[in-house]
């Protein structure tokens, strides 16, 4: 009996309709080098197609590859270059703990036939889907270790700063395994960022070390030290793929950085600032693919919710998005935009940097050396005819001056500002010397919010908190007896920290007309914020005891960002 062609079998499983299919048969073979390009172009996804190829060639279908299938001694066997552009990984399943080669493609014979060589053990094939297995073989390959790396250094004598270092925007890091010491020194620190999900990278110099330590999930973590005789090196290193003068090291420098990271597209941001004991560097790291979250998975109450949706349907007026810096500001303004995001209006935003990419906005990036500041970009913006206007920061008077002036006269505009509350946003305009009655007749809403980490969902363990950490919270004893408190723990999904991922804390205020009344009268914060509560809106410590409530998470954490000043007795 003839066996079916993968095209009938995506038919006989409706991955592919009867239309499609002969048309497809037509355009091209299924063994040709095209075949998967082609199919995909039909609209089939690489999950039906790999399990059309796993019924085709009757061997198992593996959707995701974990961590307790790979075995690091056989992967390390073979040249990561080889699987990646291959598409294949070896790894164990069952109960025999026989070598399996994940593939997909498995008309592709002749780098499994080369593989059987290298591997010289028994093995069978099985299917999964083309970017799990390059996400695969990017998360489990065992890149050397810090420990490894650092044992290279200890082997040379000497290193030169001034080397011609070749540049790597075009090539993935992972792959460059056989380069200097240095250079790969400088690429493992990175993929250990990226792998880590740290939002940023300190290098920092003191008098007998080099420190380095990744900011992951707000909290900073000490990582590798380096021999301190390779410090000169490895800042020449950063500085050259950042596009810096390496003989400049007594003033600040900045720079960006664009490489490929485990085939992730990874924008860098590079600060440099002269020490004592040298030139210390922070990386901010910005994953290119990475995107934004959705209005409503933001965390919000459904008061919040409510006001923000009413706020942002207005024709005009102000936003005012306020927190310190790296509380979720701009991540909070952009899921906003995606949810007015529509062809029937035109949104223009200004900001410095550009950290996502958005379809069918207009996206300015601030240069400030060459005088395109906030401020003169929001001039121009103005004449484009703009619906609505973000601006990334109002750092200024004139900023805010020309956002006020855009809001009277028809634009919506979203805006940050470094303030502590809601109610002191409003004292900070004034400062700036906007004039009462201005911010009172434009702003909408002032949104004040504040990161804190989520408790880990496997490791988080149930405890009975002292009453004195509960006074602090201005929880009640009595209220305590019908909440399950967690504390952190710490396992191998959370890299021990007890905590993944972050959430955010909500302060909504809205300008009605009794706080428009005391800003205009220039009244005290504490007054504004009073009138403030008593009109609905639910402090930022109010909405982390929520948080505290559903087990998401830890009163520390809430303490940590919403002093105890800000609960009213």
């Amino acid at each position: 009996m003839k066996k079916k062609s993968v095209i009938q079998i995506l038919v006989d499983k409706n991955f592919l309709t009867r239309d499609k299919a002969d048309a497809l048969v037509l355009t091209c073979d299924e063994k040709s080098s095209n075949f998967f390009k082609c199919v995909r172009d039909f609209g089939v996804s690489e999950e039906h197609l790999a399990q059309a190829l796993a019924e085709k060639f009757e061997c198992p279908y593996i959707p995701e590859v974990t961590e307790q299938m790979t075995d690091p001694e056989i992967i390390s066997q073979i040249p990561l270059k080889f699987l990646r552009e291959q598409i294949i990984m070896p790894i164990k399943i069952g109960d025999n703990n026989s070598v399996t080669l994940l593939s997909a493609n498995p008309f592709n014979f002749q780098p499994l036939d080369e593989l059987t060589l290298m591997l010289k053990i028994p093995y069978s094939v099985a299917v999964g889907p083309q970017s799990g297995i390059i996400e695969a073989i990017n998360k489990y390959y065992p890149y050397q270790s810090s420990k490894e790396v650092i044992e290279g250094l200890e082997e040379e004598k000497e290193f030169s700063s001034d080397l011609d270092f070749a540049a790597i925007n075009e090539e993935d890091i992972l792959g460059m395994a056989s380069e200097a010491p240095i250079i790969k020194l400088v690429n493992h620190i990175l993929y250990q960022g990226v792998k880590q999900g740290a939002s940023d990278i300190h290098i920092e110099p003191f008098e007998k070390e080099l420190r380095v330590r990744y900011r992951i999930d707000g909290i900073l973590y000490a990582s590798i030290t380096p021999p301190k005789r390779a410090q000169a090196a490895i800042i020449s290193r950063i500085k050259i793929m950042a596009n810096l003068n390496i003989a400049e090291k007594r003033h600040p420098q900045d720079g960006r950085i664009q490489v490929k990271i485990a085939d992730k597209a990874i924008d860098i941001r590079v600060s440099v600032l002269p020490t004592v004991y040298g030139e210390r560097i922070v990386m901010r790291l910005l994953d290119k693919a990475k995107t934004f979250k959705q209005l409503h998975e933001l965390g919000l109450s459904d008061r919040d919710y409510r006001v923000l949706m009413h706020s942002i349907e207005q024709p005009n007026g102000i936003i005012l998005v306020t927190g310190p810096t790296g509380s979720g500001k701009t991540s909070t303004l952009y899921a906003i935009l995606n949810k007015l995001n529509s062809p029937d209006v035109n949104i223009v935003t200004v900001e410095d940097p550009v950290e996502y990419q958005m379809i069918g906005i207009g996206q300015v990036q601030v240069q400030e050396k060459i005088g395109l500041t906030f401020a003169a970009a929001l001039r121009s913006i103005l004449r484009q005819d703009p619906d609505i206007v973000m601006i990334g920061e109002t750092r200024d008077q004139e900023t805010a001056q020309i956002a006020i002036q855009a809001s009277l006269t028809g634009h919506l505009v979203l805006t940050t500002l470094h303030t502590n509350s809601s109610a002191a946003s409003i004292t900070r305009l004034i400062d700036m010397g906007i004039e009462p009655f201005l911010i009172a007749s434009s702003v909408i809403a002032i949104m004040a919010q504040r990161l804190v980490r989520k408790l880990c969902e496997q490791c988080k363990q149930r405890y009975t908190p002292t009453p004195e950490v509960l006074k602090r919270i201005g929880i009640s004893s009595q209220e305590a007896q019908n909440i399950t408190f967690y504390k952190p723990v710490g396992c191998h999904e959370c890299l021990n920290t007890g905590y993944s991922g972050r959430i955010p804390l909500f302060e909504i205020m809205v300008m009605t007309q009794a706080i428009a009344r005391l800003t205009v009268e220039r009244t005290d914060t504490a007054l504004i914020q009073d009138a403030a509560l008593k009109d609905g809106m639910t402090l930022l410590v109010h909405d982390g005891i929520e948080k505290i409530k559903k087990g998401i998470t830890t009163i520390e954490e809430v303490l940590t960002v919403a002093t105890t000043q800000e609960v009213i007795e």
